[in-house]
C-alpha cells in the first residue's frame, strides 16, 4: 500500500486498508458497507481508539489499545498508567509508563499521583487495564473524585457517558465506595441495596446521580467500544473471532 494510503488508519478496526472502498480487513474482516441498517452496524461498532474522558489529557482505554502505537500518538499520547502489574510495556521507546503494583486493592492514591504529574507537564495519558471496563475505569473515576470535587456516581456517570462499555465489578465499587468516603467522609447510596442505572446520564454539576448496575460476567471485546460522540459507521465482519475471556471483569481475587 502506497504510503499515502497509510497516513489515515481506519477509525473501526485501526488497520491500513481501503476501508471507504468497502475493501475487507485483511486483519480484522471489516468492512464499510452500503445501507440503512445503521441500528444493527451501531451495536457492534467498535474502535480502536481510547475514549477521551477529558477533552486533551485523560483517556481510556484497553490492553488492546495501549498495544497500537501509531493510534496512540495520532491521539497526542505521550504517557501511559498500567493497572496491570502483570500486564507488559510494550513501547518504552515511546511512552513514558507508570505501572500500578497491588495484590487486591486498587492503589488510587499512587495512580492519582501519576495522573496529576501528567497533568502538570500538560501530557495527554492513557489508563488501561485489560478490557478498559473495570479497573482502568475505576482508576479515571478515583482521579475526578480527589481532582474535580465529583461524587462517584457523578463520575460514574461520566466516565460512562464518555465509555458506555464500563462494567464495575462490585469489589472494585466497594474499593471506590470506600475511597469516596475518605475524601468526602460520606458515601451516596440509595439505601435499597444493588443501585440501578439511569441511562439519562447527568452531568457533574447536577443534583441527581445514580449509582451503577453490576456485571460480573466475564466478557471480552477486542476492540474499545467508542466514546459516545464519535459519529456512526456502517460495516459487516467477513471473519469473527470469539474473543478470549480477561480478567478485568472478574472479581480482583481472580486478577
Amino acid at each position: 500500500m502506497r504510503k499515502r494510503e497509510r497516513e489515515n488508519p481506519c477509525g473501526i478496526c485501526g488497520h491500513y486498508h481501503k476501508f471507504e472502498e468497502g475493501e475487507v480487513c485483511g486483519i480484522c474482516g471489516h468492512r464499510m458497507i452500503a445501507g440503512s441498517d445503521v441500528l444493527a452496524a451501531t451495536a457492534v461498532h467498535v474502535s480502536a481508539f481510547a475514549s477521551e474522558i477529558l477533552p486533551g489529557f485523560l483517556y481510556l482505554g484497553s490492553y488492546d489499545n495501549a498495544s497500537r502505537a501509531e493510534l496512540l500518538k495520532s491521539q497526542g499520547i505521550s504517557c501511559i498508567l498500567n493497572v496491570v502489574p502483570a500486564c507488559q510495556n510494550l513501547y518504552k521507546n515511546s511512552f513514558t509508563y507508570h505501572c500500578l503494583q497491588y495484590d487486591q486493592t486498587l492503589p488510587f492514591d499512587d495512580a492519582i499521583q501519576f495522573l496529576e504529574q501528567c497533568e502538570k507537564d500538560s501530557a495527554r495519558v492513557l489508563v488501561h487495564c485489560m478490557s478498559g471496563k473495570s479497573r482502568s475505569p475505576a482508576i479515571v473515576m478515583a482521579y475526578l473524585m480527589k481532582t474535580k470535587g465529583w461524587k462517584l456516581a457523578q463520575s460514574y456517570q461520566w466516565v460512562k457517558e464518555h465509555r458506555p462499555s464500563v462494567e464495575l465489578n462490585q469489589v472494585v465499587y466497594q474499593q471506590l465506595q470506600e475511597f469516596e468516603h475518605k475524601i468526602f467522609g460520606s458515601i451516596e447510596n440509595s439505601g435499597t441495596g444493588m443501585p440501578s442505572l439511569s441511562f439519562g446520564f447527568s452531568r457533574p454539576n447536577d443534583t441527581a446521580a445514580t449509582p451503577p448496575v453490576f456485571n460480573n460476567s466475564v466478557r471480552a471485546s477486542i476492540f474499545t467500544p467508542p466514546s459516545s460522540d464519535a459519529p456512526s459507521q456502517e460495516f459487516t465482519f467477513g471473519a469473527v473471532q470469539t474473543p478470549k475471556n480477561t480478567p478485568d471483569d472478574i472479581s480482583m481475587d481472580g486478577s
